[in-house]
């Protein structure tokens, strides 16, 4: 029993997963290497800004037809 795959069905096939490693790997140094906010910052921060609010705005919304 086997598997019938056409060179570039296999190509594109390989080269997408690929590239979703690259976009999982690159994501995960970025976060990793953001520093954290001391107590003091986050007082600073929220002294110019105010504080976050908690209620939540819509941003964007779209209806779509399936």
């Amino acid at each position: 029993m086997g598997i019938d795959v056409d060179k570039d069905e296999l190509y594109g096939l390989i080269k997408e997963a690929v590239r979703e490693v690259i976009h999982e790997e690159t994501l995960e140094f970025f976060f990793k290497n953001i520093p954290l906010v001391s107590k003091e910052e986050m007082q600073d921060i929220e002294k110019l800004y105010g504080k976050p609010s908690t209620d939540k705005e819509v941003v964007y919304s779209e209806n779509v037809e399936i």
